[in-house]
Order: structure tokens, then C-alpha cells, then sequence
């Protein structure tokens, strides 16, 4: 017994000693198996990482070779077409002054070339202006747009203060800047296009649905008029107006606050000629100018008589005889009178052609823009195009007899330096703004945004994004971690 009792003893210890290895192989595999497949994830993590650096660089590469497609595509950075009708109009302007300013100016300032001279020099400095202007992007334009109107005002106030503005022909509009003096009625039309546009971005549905919204713009336009008609310069005053209403009425106003204002304005304007002396003088002088050809209705009398010399064809260039102290303001107001004595008709539809064809382009590039949803750079060349198109109208009117008598020059073309510079800053908004409905990363926007400070809160956004990924990395390793751990514990317990 003793012996069979030993026997049952040793086998029943060689198969505990059987389980207990066949644990530990079980349990040594299993840990094997788990340091492989933490090796696996490690691998396919790393592969993960690989794969996401290799798209970067393809993603990058791709966009690189996009914006060279669409470089190789769009072989101009810059509208052509504005390019080539504000070059021409610029060009024909200069020659006109030059043409019509001869004899008043060697009469004046014993320099035949004079106004010539001033104008090719504020022409220049426009185009420096101008290049700047073309390396600034549209964003920055949108932010500086209060901060722009504000010192325009101010500009405007100082002008009314006397001993600091200059008093030339019974207005004060102008500030003495010593080289040439600064017409500043010019640099708050600018401004107030680009902060109205700025303003229907920001309170876009306010504008559409609220009384409010309109009324917060319009308290701005009513303090710049009441400042400019101080000066007094009632022209300034009717260009900005309306081309504020065209703003807002494209800004999406309601119908019945949009015809209010209309109302409203054309109400003030009627007052305002009626309750000024020489402005009603101007308004009888224009139903009937031969009724005084030789007092009030003298400058739009020999206006009149430019336009009957020069037929269709003209006299030819520089044989203009109405710009011989007979029509004042040949080369600034009445300058289009002196071009149709000289060149005739077809110069003057020309010149109308030129102004039409900018305005329409002008409005199908900011269309362009309003279709890829670049709303500033929409609403603001839809503000410069009704600024530029009903200037040219006005002055061209006023020298056909058409409007009465204003003060308002030709743009691009009369002479004066701040208009002069003032246009050249508008048309190379227009181009930049055209420039970036084409390029995805548009010249200057590098150097810019490093200059604001974008870089460091790209990097910080770029910081975060990584943060954020680590920490769901981390969650996601813990959580199949905790799946293998009770797969692992089920298992044991179905195999014991």
C-alpha cells in the first residue's frame, strides 16, 4: 500500500510540475506576445509618423506647385486692363496740362513748364506711393480704416484753424506741406471709402436688419460734410454722399431707409445752394449762361466755345486759343474743354470711353471678389469705382453745360497734386485687391505678417495643435491598454 501510495504521490507531482510549467510557458509567451505587439504599435506608430511628415512635404510641394500653375496661368500680377487705361488716362492728362498751362503759367511764375514740372512731380511720388500700396495687403488697409478716418477729421479740423490751413480763392482747404500743399477733402474720400467698407464687413446683418447699423455710418458722414462744407467745398461734400449711399445700398439697407437718405440729401443739397449767394448766382448762370457772358456765366460761356472750336477733329494740340486767359482754370477744372479744342470730339469721347471702361472693369473685378467671398475688398473697389466714375461725370457735365458750375477735378487728369496722388493710391488699391482674387499667397503678405506679430500666433496655434494631439495619442494608447488587459484576465480565467 505503502508503495502505490508513493506512486500516486510522484505522478500526482510530476503533473503539478506539468501545469506549473505548462503556466509558465503559457504565461511566458503571453508576456512574449505582448512585448511583440508593443513593438508592432511602436513600429506602426513611427510608420504613422513617417507617413504624416511625407504628406506634409507632398501637401506642401503640391501647394507650391499650384500657386506656380496658377502663376503660369495668370502670366500678369496685376489687371492689365486697369494698368493700361489708368497709364493712358495719366498720360494724356499730363500732356493737356502742359498744353493748357503755358500761358498762365509763364504769366504767373515766368516759367512756361511750371505746372508741368509740379504735376510730373506729384505724378511721381503717386507711383512711389502707389508700389507701397501694391506690397500692402488688403487685410492691412481693413484694420488701419478708423484709425485713417480719425486723422483725416482731424486733418480737416486744423484746416479751419486760421494760420495753419491756406486760404486760396475764399476756401480753406488746403494745408501748407512746404514742397506742395495738401488738399485734404482728397484724403477723406479715401479713407471713407475704405472705413465704410471696413464697417459693412463688421456689422454686416446690423446694416441689413437694424436702424442702428445705418444710422451709426451715417452720424460719421453728417460730421465730415458739416467739416468740409466749413471749408466750404460742397463738391467734396456731394461725392462723398453719394458714393456712401452706393456703398450701402450694395451693403444690402433696407429700401425705405436707403430712399429716406436720398431724400434727406438731395433736400440739403437744394438748401444749400439756395441759402449761399454766389451758389444760386451758379445755379441762374447755368439755365441760362449767355443771359451774363461776361460776369457769371462767363466760365461756362467760353467752356461752351472751346467745344465749338474743336469740332471733331480739333484745332491740334497746343493751338488752343480759349486757354489764352480766356477760359479760367484751363488746366485743373476746365481742363476736358481745352482737350476737345484741341483734339476735338474724338478726344473727347475718347477720354469718356477711358472712364467708362475703368469704372465697368472696376465693378466686374470687385464682383470677382464678392464671388470668392473677399467682402472688403468687394464692398471697398465698388466705393472707388462710384468715387471715380462720378467725379469724371460731374466735371465732364459741368464743362458740357450739362451741371452747374463745381469745383471738382478730373481724376487722373486736372492738375493738382493731391488729387493726383490720391488717384494713384486708388488705382494701385485696385490692383492689389485684383491681385489677391488670383494668388493664394500674394506678394508682400510674408513681410507683412511677420511686421503685425501673425507668425508668433500662428506658431502658438501650431504649439497647441500639437499638444492637443499628444494628449489624444496618450489617451488612445491608455484605452487599448486597458482593452488587452481585460482580454488577457477573460482568457486566463477561461483557461483555468
Amino acid at each position: 500500500m505503502s508503495v502505490e501510495l508513493t506512486k500516486d504521490s510522484l505522478a500526482k507531482d510530476e503533473k503539478f510540475k506539468q501545469s506549473i510549467g505548462q503556466l509558465k510557458s503559457n504565461s511566458l509567451t503571453k508576456i512574449f506576445a505582448q512585448s511583440a505587439e508593443k513593438r508592432a504599435l511602436k513600429k506602426q506608430l513611427k510608420e504613422e509618423k513617417k507617413l504624416k511628415a511625407q504628406t506634409k512635404k507632398t501637401t506642401q510641394k503640391s501647394k507650391k506647385k499650384s500657386n506656380s500653375v496658377v502663376l503660369n496661368r495668370q502670366p500678369w500680377l496685376f489687371d492689365p486692363w486697369v494698368i493700361v487705361i489708368a497709364v493712358s488716362i495719366i498720360s494724356l492728362g499730363i500732356t493737356m496740362v502742359g498744353s493748357a498751362s503755358i500761358s498762365i503759367a509763364e504769366r504767373n511764375n515766368g516759367d512756361p513748364f511750371y505746372y508741368l514740372y509740379r504735376q510730373l512731380l506729384a505724378t511721381s511720388l503717386g507711383f512711389f506711393l502707389g508700389t507701397f500700396v501694391l506690397f500692402t495687403p488688403i487685410k492691412v488697409w481693413q484694420k488701419i480704416g478708423p484709425t485713417l478716418l480719425f486723422i483725416s477729421i482731424v486733418l480737416l479740423v486744423l484746416v479751419l484753424i486760421p494760420g495753419i490751413g491756406k486760404n486760396i480763392n475764399g476756401s480753406s482747404r488746403w494745408l501748407s506741406l512746404g514742397v506742395f500743399n495738401l488738399q485734404v477733402s482728397e484724403l477723406i474720400k479715401l479713407s471713407m471709402v475704405i472705413y465704410l467698407a471696413g464697417y459693412l464687413v463688421r456689422h454686416s446683418r446690423k446694416v441689413r436688419s437694424t436702424v442702428r447699423g445705418f444710422l451709426m455710418p451715417m452720424l460719421v458722414l453728417v460730421t465730415v460734410s458739416v467739416l468740409l462744407l466749413m471749408e466750404p467745398n460742397l463738391g467734396a461734400v456731394v461725392v462723398i454722399s453719394t458714393t456712401a449711399m452706393g456703398m450701402l445700398f450694395l451693403g444690402g439697407v433696407m429700401l425705405w431707409q436707403f430712399i429716406v437718405l436720398m431724400l434727406i440729401m438731395v433736400i440739403s443739397v437744394y438748401y444749400l445752394i439756395i441759402s449761399v449767394p454766389y451758389r444760386y448766382e451758379r445755379l441762374q448762370a447755368f439755365r441760362d449762361p449767355w443771359a451774363d457772358p461776361f460776369d457769371s456765366g462767363f466760365q461756362l460761356t467760353q467752356s461752351l466755345i472751346a467745344f465749338g472750336r474743336g469740332e471733331l477733329t480739333g484745332v491740334g494740340l497746343g493751338n488752343s486759343i480759349q486757354k489764352l486767359f480766356y477760359l479760367p482754370e484751363g488746366h485743373t477744372d476746365f481742363l476736358f474743354a481745352v482737350l476737345a479744342e484741341e483734339l476735338g470730339s474724338v478726344g473727347a469721347i475718347l477720354v469718356i470711353a477711358l472712364f467708362a471702361t475703368l469704372v465697368v472693369r472696376i465693378f466686374v473685378i470687385a464682383q470677382k471678389a464678392d464671388r470668392l467671398k473677399q467682402s472688403f475688398s468687394a464692398y471697398m473697389m465698388f466705393g472707388l469705382a462710384i468715387w471715380i466714375g462720378l467725379q469724371a461725370f460731374v466735371n465732364i457735365g459741368v464743362n458740357l453745360g450739362a451741371l452747374p458750375t463745381k469745383g471738382l477735378t478730373l481724376p487722373l487728369m486736372s492738375y493738382g497734386g493731391s488729387s493726383m496722388m490720391t488717384m494713384c493710391i486708388v488705382i494701385a488699391l485696385i490692383l492689389r485687391a485684383e491681385h489677391e482674387t488670383h494668388f493664394k499667397q500674394p506678394l508682400g503678405n510674408a513681410f507683412w505678417s511677420k511686421l503685425i506679430g501673425e507668425s508668433e500666433v500662428s506658431s502658438k496655434t501650431a504649439v497647441k495643435k500639437k499638444a492637443v494631439k499628444k494628449a489624444v495619442k496618450k489617451a488612445v494608447k491608455k484605452t487599448i491598454k486597458k482593452k488587452r488587459v481585460g482580454s488577457h484576465f477573460n482568457d486566463d480565467k477561461t483557461s483555468e
